[in-house]
């Protein structure tokens, strides 16, 4: 039992490492190649910083758990919204009324509709991720485009690296090579144990993989949104905190289980479709005052949504 506690917390930590070390790699790479900072912020960044849940999601269907993936993509997107929004919002409210992120959400909200459906098929199979896929391509051609369009519009503003996580256009190709071998050694590493671990822990205790997917993995596969988000808030970037937690949610969704379940099939267990993807989607429309009402995120909000987030933990355990 303590060994399975012990390889959780090890796991965890080695894929929040290793997540970092990836995105750094990946970022400074692409830029020491000529791709614009913009479009390595929407792809790279994205892929690098949610590479911990597209690891444990395949483990787990590896090791025939697959509710602990799907229990992992959904508990990530809650607590992506209630506790990674609700949290920062405690130290310093997120000017939020001066974003416009109204498009990226209405995409969020889109792929939330249509995952949802595809749930209701009973299994996520090669077909529903090819599906997802497809639509991961279609929002990142969008971004890519729109990026594409701000830079020829401000060429400046779009050339300015400080914008993106990691970047150093003087990093040495032997750092950034140590970067990527990291992180691509450390998050199957990572995630191997943290799915050995916390499947383990929840036979003992009689709790489905589910459950534990849906909290203690889904927490842990969140820090690193959680640590951005809080040091957003600080530095007053209210559309890095929300922008993060959008695109960080859309990724999850389309593309972690759009890859795994052609790894092998990942079956709807029925508590997902009574009510942990409506959880989900409600939290999803909590963000509508923020983003289309020019409401901020105070501290009376950051209070009501990590109550929202440690009520819901409560319900499931």
């Amino acid at each position: 039992m303590i060994m399975d506690w012990v390889y959780t917390g090890l796991g965890l930590v080695i894929l929040l490492l290793a997540g970092d070390s990836l995105v750094k790699g990946a970022v400074n790479m692409s830029l020491r190649l000529g791709v614009p900072a913009l479009i390595v912020s929407l792809t790279v960044v994205a892929f690098g910083t949610s590479a911990p849940e597209l690891l444990i999601s395949i483990q787990a269907i590896i090791e025939d758990v697959p509710g602990l993936a799907l229990g992992n993509v959904v508990g990530s997107n809650t607590a992506n919204i209630l506790l990674v929004l609700g949290v920062p919002a405690l130290l310093a409210v997120m000017h939020t009324s001066e974003c416009d992120t109204r498009n990226s959400y209405l995409q969020m909200i889109a792929a939330s509709f249509l995952f949802i459906a595809l749930a209701y098929r009973g299994v996520f199979d090669w077909v529903a991720g090819i599906v997802l896929l497809a639509a991961l391509t279609a929002m990142l051609t969008h971004a890519a485009r729109a990026a594409q369009n701000h830079r020829r519009a401000d060429r400046a503003a779009a050339d300015d690296l400080e914008d993106v996580e990691g970047a150093d256009p003087d990093l040495p190709w032997a750092k950034i090579m140590f970067y990527l071998v990291l992180g691509l050694i450390g998050l199957p590493l990572g995630a191997n144990l943290l799915v050995h671990g916390s499947t383990n822990i929840a036979r003992d205790f009689g709790i489905s993989e589910t459950v534990i997917g849906l909290t203690l993995v889904a927490v842990g596969t969140s820090l690193p949104e959680l640590a951005t988000t809080v040091m957003a808030a600080l530095r007053r970037q209210a559309d890095v905190a929300l922008g993060n937690v959008i695109g960080s949610n859309m990724f999850n969704l389309l593309g972690i289980i759009g890859i795994a379940s052609l790894v092998g099939p990942i079956t709807v267990d029925s508590q997902f479709l009574r009510f942990d993807l409506w959880v989900m989607l409600a939290a999803s429309l909590i963000l509508i005052p923020f983003v289309f009402f020019r409401v901020d995120i105070n501290r009376i909000w950051g209070i009501a949504l990590s109550v929202l987030y440690v009520t819901y933990l409560l319900v499931v355990l």
